[in-house]
């Protein structure tokens, strides 16, 4: 629950869409009316060449979820105009997104190919399946997924490239030094408060199957 006192620090803070507008201005009409409810043939080609892709969905509980997707380029599958399909690769095995799926089937995604200043973002609505014929397609390594998640989309629409511009983000030039952030192994143990040594937790990661790509 939000703390509502922290709010009173701010000055203003802005509560009405006609104060948005005041602010943010009003978009051109062509930019209303981009979204689309299908995978079209810009939208197609995109996907088939994003390695990469953001899936957000959210809990009964109203807790979001944004978890990273990614594999070779066209992972994803385009099964129809209106379906996509999201193959599950060995990972943490908390399975957010799918507990999520389980209850509220609503989804989002946003489509990233490096190099591509623009992104797609797709949303609609989800389940998880285990239909051997399409898990088989996306197999990997001879390796095909345990899970699919399919996607009934419903809304699609190409995203502004000004973001990817401001942050140079295909710029390795321009990449801060990041030497010394902290691995996900140092964040596991410093947030759970594990009682733990780095080099323990790594033979339990890779004695238990948890480093596996496929």
């Amino acid at each position: 629950m939000s703390d509502s006192t922290y709010w009173d620090r701010f000055d203003e803070v802005v509560t009405s869409a006609d104060d948005l507008e005041e602010f943010v201005g009003e978009p051109l009409p062509i930019v209303l009316d981009k979204v689309i409810d299908h995978v079209d043939d810009i939208a197609r080609e995109f996907i088939a060449r994003s390695p990469f892709c953001l899936v957000a969905t959210a809990s009964t509980s109203g807790h979001i979820d944004i978890s990273p997707k990614g594999d070779p380029p066209g992972f994803v599958h385009v099964l129809d105009d209106r379906h996509l399909a999201i193959p599950d690769r060995p990972g943490n095995r908390r399975a957010d997104s799918f507990h999520n799926l389980l209850t509220d089937d609503r989804i989002g995604l946003i489509f990233l190919a490096p190099g591509k200043t623009e992104t797609l973002r797709v949303s609609g609505r989800a389940r998880v399946v285990r239909d051997r014929a399409l898990l088989e397609s996306m197999a990997v390594q001879e390796r095909s997924p345990s899970l699919a998640v399919v996607v009934e989309v419903e809304r699609v629409m190409v995203h502004c490239p000004k973001c990817m511009i401001r942050s140079k983000l295909w710029k390795p030039d321009r990449w801060p030094d990041v030497a010394d952030l902290a691995d996900v192994g140092e964040a596991l143990i410093a947030h759970s408060d594990a009682a733990i040594t780095p080099e323990e937790l790594h033979e339990q990661v890779v004695n238990g199957g948890h480093a596996d790509l496929y």
